[in-house]
């Protein structure tokens, strides 16, 4: 993959993310917060974002979101190589819920 590819694919992803982020805190804010990971300040500059800022941001050739946790049993967890699979999701996102909030500066 080039370079050029690279950044595309990254401000296609931006755009996606910023697209969802809006579309989840339209339908269940306190919900899109927690699965976010955000505080409420960011949720509500998320919100408030109009189409042509979102285009904007999402041009960034840096990523606008990253993981939630920096745990590698959060991650095995999460991709299911667990004896118990039917518990790991529900036991990652208990896990994921004690992470704070991102914050807004």
């Amino acid at each position: 993959m080039s370079v050029t590819e690279t950044i595309d694919e990254i401000r296609e992803a931006n755009l996606s993310y910023l697209m969802l982020a809006q579309q989840m805190l339209r339908e269940d804010k306190e919900a899109a917060m927690f699965r976010l990971g955000i505080n409420d300040t960011l949720a509500a500059t998320l919100q408030s974002l109009s189409t042509s800022q979102v285009l904007k941001m999402a041009t960034s050739t840096m990523l606008l979101f990253r993981f939630r946790f920096e745990d590698n049993l959060i991650l095995g967890m999460l991709n299911g190589y667990t004896k118990e699979k039917t518990m790991s999701p529900s036991h990652a996102a208990i896990l994921m819920s004690g992470e704070p909030a991102a914050a807004f500066a």
